[in-house]
């Protein structure tokens, strides 16, 4: 480029066609609304969030290049960015220009501003640049009581604290004097950028990351994968429909900030058999699926779309939330985690920027190493090789034992179906390696039953409403309780009904302690019943408690008589008493 380009917009305003639509689909938001020129796209390709991004899709190495441009004085050649890093940088140069994140002065290249804003004052430990010309000849002159010092400064923090910079001592002095130390203010010193590069042998970086690391784990055969993925997916299914179930025999209150409270949340995990964590996570995915929903009353309930889910067949009510779980910027693992409060399912301190690309990331390097469940040491050394700026160790464990429960893996590996899922194949597998639904139970005398497999949904409901899973496995075990068959009788059935849905799906005849309970739950069942009030009106004159019972004008208060003096209202008993006040009556609180 023989034009000199003094700005970042003049030198974007030099680029060929091919290099900005090049920059245009490493950065796709600059397009996003389309600039009107070259200084509003030099302005937002300058921006913090670009940049940003931008930056979240370097590998540690690129990432390492541009603290190295960082850290030297602009205008810089590309000889002296090889110089502080390594032969290999004139790639990755190449690769940092098309992205916008150096830019062409002449033969020469700058940095834009934002970006060093962003990496920092002080990029890999090093120091502030040295006003003026450095003599850097001084460093052979160093005496020995003062080389401990630049040590401890070399590979940073560069600054140090003393007690007083008129009393530094013979160390700390000489270095002062000498100009290898600057003084920042009366209690801190500092060693200077080049001083400090000098020192660390003319590189930047102790160790540059020029290549990912290599994963280590176990070898397994893609069908041990396969059937342990297989597994966890009947039971991630299972966990959900009895979740949802749960939820709607039981609705929870949503905390005031939202989300299932610690107590509801052991509940659940306690009814489904899965621990807290495991809880969270199901109830997480129920909510990315919209298959259930905070009511306008705070009620935690089960939406219509559930209803839905269940008339389709596995393979798409798995896939429907598994790749709603790739997408998700939503992290189950912070439920509970938190320190100074407790971070509830469903609640809104869930969302974390960059999750997603981190899943992408993690499930990629499994994919690029079939058939290995790896040590979780080595997957974060290399997820965090891809993304620098955004992976986490508790992330990355999370991700993987997420992607574990939901049978995109299998003991760790990435599973056929989980393939299928990232390449968006038509058809994932899942419906013909599941195990077929059973459509009947065998009732033991104990007053407990065995499903010998998954039950079809709508048996899976029924008996979840009539008993309490027991154990779970290969088959299922349920427990015929009072509180069980009580809580069959809530939902509308009768003694007689539940005995013959019962006889109907047992291959097993029904035991007469199973048939003596059910009669006598239901023979008791409703004797005792009970309502909701807010507030009671109550007169000795039976004359006036009819007259305002059947008064129109008090229609609306929806009074009920409960005794020959006692009415009651579901009404707040202010607006129960400014209604009647208003209509002529004078009641008192």
């Amino acid at each position: 480029m023989s034009t000199l380009a003094n700005t970042f917009a003049d030198e974007l305003r030099l680029r060929s066609e091919s290099d900005l639509a090049a920059l245009f689909t490493l950065r796709p938001d600059l397009l996003s609304p389309v600039p009107n020129d070259f200084s509003a796209l030099a302005a937002r390709a300058n921006s913090t969030p670009s940049l940003v991004r931008a930056l979240d899709s370097l590998n540690l190495w690129h990432y390492q290049i541009v603290e190295a441009a960082c850290s030297i004085a602009e205008p810089f050649k590309k000889s002296e960015l090889i110089a502080v890093t390594s032969s290999e940088t004139t790639f990755a140069i190449e690769n940092l220009w098309q992205l916008g994140l150096i830019y062409k002065d002449g033969d020469k290249y700058r940095t834009p501003t934002n970006l060093k804003l962003l990496i920092g004052d002080e990029p890999v430990g090093l120091g502030p640049i040295y006003p003026g010309k450095a003599d850097l000849n001084k460093l052979k002159d160093v005496p020995k009581t003062s080389e401990a010092v630049l040590a401890k400064l070399t590979w940073g923090p560069p600054r140090g604290q003393i007690t007083d910079i008129k009393k530094p001592g013979t160390a700390i002095g000489w270095l002062l004097d000498n100009n290898i130390l600057i003084p920042m203010d009366s209690h801190t010193v500092a060693l200077p950028r080049e001083f400090g590069i000098k020192l660390r042998g003319g590189k930047v970086h102790k160790e540059l990351s020029i290549k990912a690391p290599d994963l280590t784990g176990k070898k397994l055969s893609q069908k041990q994968i396969d059937l342990a993925a297989i597994a966890n997916i009947s039971t991630v299914m299972r966990w959900c429909e009895e979740l949802l179930h749960n939820l709607s025999d039981e609705p929870p209150t949503a905390l005031r900030t939202g989300g299932i409270g610690i107590r509801d949340l052991k509940r659940i995990a306690e009814h489904i058999g899965v621990d807290e964590a495991c809880a969270g996570f199901i109830a997480e995915l129920c909510y990315l699926g919209g298959l259930l929903v905070i009511d306008p009353d705070d009620q935690i309930l089960p939406t219509s779309a559930f209803d839905l889910w269940l008339t389709k067949d596995p393979e798409e009510r798995w896939y429907s939330l598994a790749v709603l779980w790739l997408e998700s910027s939503r992290v189950a693992g912070l439920i509970g985690k938190s320190s100074d409060k407790n971070i509830a399912p469903l609640g809104p301190e869930l969302d974390r920027a960059g999750v997603g690309l981190i899943k992408q990331t993690t499930l990629k390097v499994l994919l690029e190493n079939e058939e290995i469940t790896p040590e979780i040491t080595s997957l974060q050394s290399i997820v965090k090789w891809f993304n620098p700026q955004r992976a986490n160790n508790d992330f990355i464990e999370w991700n993987i034992r997420e992607a574990e429960w939901l049978g995109i893996t299998g003991q760790g590996a990435l599973s056929t179906y989980g393939k299928n899922l990232i390449s968006s194949a038509e058809v994932l597998g899942i419906e013909a390696a599941l195990p077929k639904p059973v459509d009947h139970i065998l009732i033991q005398a104990d007053n407990s039953a065995v499903a010998p497999g998954p039950l079809t949904p709508e048996l899976a409901a029924e008996m979840g409403t009539l008993a309490d899973i027991e154990s779970r496995g290969g088959a299922t075990v349920y427990r015929f309780s009072e509180a069980s068959i009580r809580r069959g009788l809530d939902h509308g059935k009768t003694g007689d009904q539940i005995k013959t849905f019962l006889t109907k799906i047992s291959k097993t005849p029904m035991p007469q302690p199973l048939d003596y309970l059910i009669a006598d739950i239901a023979k008791r069942h409703g004797r005792l019943r009970v309502g909701q009030a807010h507030s009671y009106i109550r007169c000795e004159d039976e004359a006036i408690v009819q007259q305002i019972l059947h008064d129109k004008k008090c229609e609306h208060l929806r009074l009920r008589k409960i005794a020959p003096t006692v009415l009651v209202s579901e009404f707040e008993l202010t607006e129960v008493i400014s209604e009647l006040r208003e209509f002529g009556y004078l009641p008192a609180a």
